[in-house]
């Protein structure tokens, strides 16, 4: 089978491609979680959807938290100020942000039903806890800087630390605590293992794509198997499963990049903070009108609806909003960033040693 003749065949547009195809591929099923498990809370039903995602589940965040990883080593050395502002300031403010919104559309329902003092207080508490979805860069954040802090540490004492901590972390009912515990190894792999990442996408980049087809095929069938005896989801075991399935998802985004359902991927990964900040604006109206229209019956037609219109409505709202006044949704505004100091900048700019 020929390979696309498009820029994919240029390294650096590939290695860039694919990151972007997977990035992609990961949001879509983040909302297809989210739209189907609201779906099946609200009717007290399971989805035809609800065995897919269980089925994605060894691989989903982990993918998400592994890719989010792989270009630290390019900006890990920048000076404090400015690796702050990038990676902790730069999500604060879409926390906080969005944090704000999602909480004021829901504000009036929780003011009826708990009181406007405790719905005060869920707000600020969730400055400590995070809210609802937005869990994932609020950990991001943290998981930055620690591998900062880390970095006089051997990469491998990290990672081998990560999985010690993954597998044997005692559940301590901290919602942060935990999650921190439970994906940080995924998070430190995508940095730590960079390189050995793209030389794998690179090798399958060379592979007949009917090999990697048949091979996904297989792994399918596989991993299937290991979330339906549960050994894909038991602390120990699913590590191999994750890593596994994080292989899987780097071979089909070589296999589709450069064709259009990959290029509708990489948009939506090259968009993904965008979709991932504003999908439940737009899912749960959707979700509403929908099982109102349906009886609450066509639950899996409703989900992927509601993920249909997470995904183009946070699209949409990107693109209307751009280079308006309302840009701030979704960009950083330079009153929200830290300034580099002089010192930071010259070092950033040096030329460096030979």
């Amino acid at each position: 089978m020929t390979r696309p003749t498009d820029n994919t065949d240029r390294p650096g547009a590939f290695r860039l491609d694919w990151v972007d195809v997977a990035k992609g591929l990961c949001i879509v099923l983040v909302v297809l979680m989210h739209a189907t498990l609201g779906v099946e809370k609200a009717t007290g039903t399971e989805s035809g959807l609800h065995a897919f995602i269980e089925w994605a589940r060894p691989f989903r965040m982990p993918d998400f938290f592994l890719i989010s990883g792989l270009f630290l080593a390019a900006r890990i050395d920048r000076p404090w100020r400015s690796y702050l502002d990038t990676k902790v300031v730069h999500f604060a403010y879409f926390y906080v942000l969005w944090l704000t919104i999602q909480f004021g559309m829901k504000a009036p329902g929780m003011v009826t039903e708990n009181g406007a003092t405790a719905t005060a207080l869920d707000y600020f508490t969730s400055f400590v806890v995070p809210f609802g979805t937005l869990w994932f860069i609020y950990l991001l954040a943290i998981y930055f800087v620690v591998a900062k802090l880390l970095t006089p540490v051997p990469k491998l004492v990290v990672l081998a630390g990560a999985a010690a901590l993954h597998v044997f972390a005692p559940e301590s009912g901290v919602f942060i605590v935990d999650e921190f515990t439970n994906r940080f190894v995924f998070f430190y792999s995508g940095y730590a293992l960079a390189p050995m990442v793209f030389a794998l996408a690179e090798r399958m980049r060379a592979q007949p794509h009917t090999l990697l087809a048949a091979a996904l095929v297989v792994w399918a069938a596989v991993n299937a198997a290991g979330v339906q005896s549960g050994l894909a989801l038991t602390r120990g075991p699913d590590l191999l499963f994750s890593y596994v399935g994080i292989g899987a998802v780097i071979a089909f985004a070589v296999l589709i990049t450069g064709r259009q359902a990959g290029r509708m991927l990489a948009y939506c990964g090259r968009n993904s903070i965008a979709i991932y900040l504003a999908f439940t604006v737009f899912m749960g109206p959707a979700r509403i009108v929908a099982l109102k229209l349906t009886g609450g019956e066509w639950t899996t037609a409703v989900a992927l609806l509601s993920t249909f219109a997470g995904v183009t409505g946070a699209l949409a709202l990107a693109w209307l909003v751009k280079d308006t006044r309302a840009g701030f949704l979704f960009t950083r505004p330079a009153m929200f960033r830290l300034a580099p100091r002089r010192a930071d900048a010259a070092a950033q700019h040096r030329p460096a040693a030979a």
